[in-house]
């Protein structure tokens, strides 16, 4: 049998078009076997992970092993967007999670694991996370303040949205001096009208930062490490284990853009592209 199709395909005074066909139909499938099973590409578009991810960087994640191996406490993965309504219907639900454009990926730190116990408590004014009874130690949380910007408006449909966004600063630094980002003032004044408390403090107490929680069967509890600037599991709860696609290993690139292509971001800005490179962030694992 395999060797009839190899025949056929072999097969001599194919036209052009046949040829170009026959060749899509045997890449195609390839190529969206390895994008969802083998590796993938991720671009940062939101503040949730600073510093350990900036947006405008983009990183490597493997997903091969994530079908045989479960993630572990600390792994930084990628999933689908745990808010998203998926069908019911197994067929639908499998087209949503594994190839519909409208589904995107999230990426945060795994916190806890099936069968773990957390809990977030308010200690002496700041938020402090349990794990079966013992506080962590994180380090990788961001240890820098988030200042609120208004870049642009972004038009959805009928709707339009202020186009706030939160950036971390180095306050001991002058806007210009900045460590990753470049940041213009007009931007904090005028944020300041849609948001007058524009300054928000690492591990300062929230509503969300109090919970507690028992991980039940294929459970995850994934955070932010920017946790001013992340929607997490303290929002939507828990995670459900079938949602994880990957485990984020390497940091390929980095600029301080918010252009989604960078094609697109050359073009516009042929010079000062290659100022806004984060040259030192260049192919980094990630931890």
């Amino acid at each position: 049998m395999v060797q009839r199709i190899i025949a056929w395909y072999k097969r001599p005074n194919k036209s052009f078009i046949a040829d170009t066909l026959e060749s899509l139909l045997v890449i195609i499938p390839i190529v969206f076997l390895i994008k969802t099973f083998v590796f993938g590409l991720y671009q940062v578009p939101t503040c949730s992970m600073e510093p350990t991810m900036l947006v405008g960087e983009r990183f490597f994640a493997e997903k091969f092993t994530v079908f045989f191996q479960p993630p572990k406490r600390g792994d930084i993965i990628a999933f689908n967007n745990p808010v998203y309504r998926y069908s019911k219907s197994p067929v639908v639900n499998l087209f949503e999670r594994y190839v519909s454009w409208k589904v995107v990926s999230w990426t945060k730190r795994v916190i806890g694991v099936p069968g773990d116990h957390v809990q977030g408590k308010v200690e002496g004014g700041k938020t402090v996370v349990y794990l079966n009874g013992q506080k962590l130690d994180e380090p990788y949380v961001n240890q820098y303040p988030i200042i609120e910007l208004f870049k642009k408006e972004l038009v959805v449909g009928d709707n339009i949205y202020s186009g706030l966004c939160r950036r971390t600063f180095d306050p001991s630094k002058k806007w210009n001096e900045q460590p990753f980002y470049r940041i213009n003032p007009t931007e904090i004044i005028r944020a300041k009208e849609f948001c007058p408390k524009n300054i928000f403090y690492p591990y300062e107490p929230t509503n969300k930062d109090i919970f507690d929680v028992q991980l039940g069967e294929n459970q995850y509890w994934v955070m932010g490490d920017n946790r001013q600037g992340s929607s997490d599991c303290r929002s939507w709860g828990a995670l459900d284990g079938k949602l994880i696609h990957g485990k984020i290993v390497l940091r390929l690139w980095s600029s301080d853009s918010d252009e989604s292509w960078w094609m697109s971001d050359l073009l516009k800005h042929p010079i000062d592209f290659w100022s806004r490179m984060r040259w030192s962030r260049f192919f980094n694992f990630v931890y």
